[in-house]
């Protein structure tokens, strides 16, 4: 379970990560190995052990009092929807305990089935490492989002220019799109920010950048049909990434949505070769239906690829002849 965000300032949501803890709690004798994955914000792990102590008065961090002991760490999944069980054992893994015993027994553990080099630290860096890995490339895909913005004002082709500027052997700008979704990139960035800031300015700019890009693609089609006076929208592709079927946080379904909200003359073909429904945040939208990719090409005024799905990729470009195409992930 990924640790949501809540509220305008987007805090995190540690109710899971409390639940478990009171569920736990109760069963524990001493000597147990407590870890916690999911992406949390810096210190959640000691509040943690704080918590299960405050429901068990009677153990220790530390054996104080000659209480018995708890072991607690923090060991950040590291794993790519659609290659879970391969990147589970494949990649490295940054283990952090409260203690030098709770790092060694984590670590102990995640040896029996991890192949991948174990890095062990503490728990707060431990906790930071995942933070960092996603908010730098939140900022990198902000820095994309934003080139892209600027190519379209001078009539640059975004696409060619981050191809050529990707040969310096030093430079590795990533791919512009129609906003940033999953629960981690699109989320994590703010367990740093909430906590810091002040001091975060350069990662909040990013996630506001991403978090713009969906009402820009939708500016983007509103200009495309004006005139039209029942245009036929296809959008290709819902889900956060290519080739999964995972919709949360996608910026793609805010834009059908955005569209369906802005142009109630329009029908909106939605495009997702990985599902079989509609979310119940489009579905409940009269001008909005899930079609195939076949009757989309056909069908539609304005093809808008919001995702590169490989039956996106596919497509014989003189299939596109005659048609607007709005192209937010370079496929075409």
């Amino acid at each position: 379970m990924p640790t949501p965000v809540t509220g305008p300032e987007h805090h995190a949501d540690l109710s899971f990560v409390e639940e478990a803890c009171r569920a736990i709690a109760p069963r524990l004798t001493g000597g147990e190995l407590i870890v916690l994955e999911s992406t949390c914000p810096p210190g959640t792990t000691a509040r943690m052990a704080q918590d299960l102590l405050g429901e068990r008065p009677d153990l220790s961090l530390d054996g104080a009092g000659g209480r018995p002991v708890i072991h607690v760490a923090h060991c950040p999944e590291r794993v790519l929807p659609g290659r879970i069980m391969d990147e589970m054992v494949s990649n490295d893994r940054v283990i952090g305990g409260l203690t030098t015993r709770a790092t060694q027994m984590a670590a102990e553990v995640y040896s029996t089935f991890c192949r991948g080099e174990l890095l062990l630290t503490d728990a707060t860096t431990a906790e930071m490492a995942k933070l960092a890995e996603n908010s730098f490339r939140d900022v990198n895909i902000a820095f994309a989002n934003e080139l892209a913005t600027v190519c379209d004002r001078l009539g640059v082709d975004v696409w060619e220019l981050i191809d050529l500027a990707n040969r310096h052997p030093r430079v590795n700008i990533l791919r512009p799109g129609p906003g940033v979704g999953g629960h981690c990139i699109a989320v994590d960035p703010w367990f740093l920010i909430s906590a810091v800031p002040e001091q975060a300015r350069l990662m909040s700019t990013a996630r506001e950048v991403n978090d713009a890009r969906p009402a820009q693609v939708i500016e983007q089609v509103v200009e495309a049909v004006e005139g039209l006076d029942a245009p036929v929208v296809a959008a290709l592709g819902l889900a956060f990434k290519a080739d999964v079927d995972d919709l949360r946080q996608s910026p793609a379904i805010e834009v059908v949505a955005g569209l369906a909200r802005r142009l109630p003359q329009a029908t909106v073909l939605a495009v997702e070769p990985n599902r079989q429904t509609l979310p119940p945040s489009l579905s409940s939208l009269p001008t909005v239906r899930l079609t195939g990719l076949d009757e989309a090409l056909e069908r539609a005024d304005v093809l808008v690829v919001l995702v590169d799905h490989r039956q996106v990729r596919e497509v014989d470009p003189r299939r596109l002849e005659g048609r607007t195409v709005i192209d937010t992930r370079g496929v075409w």
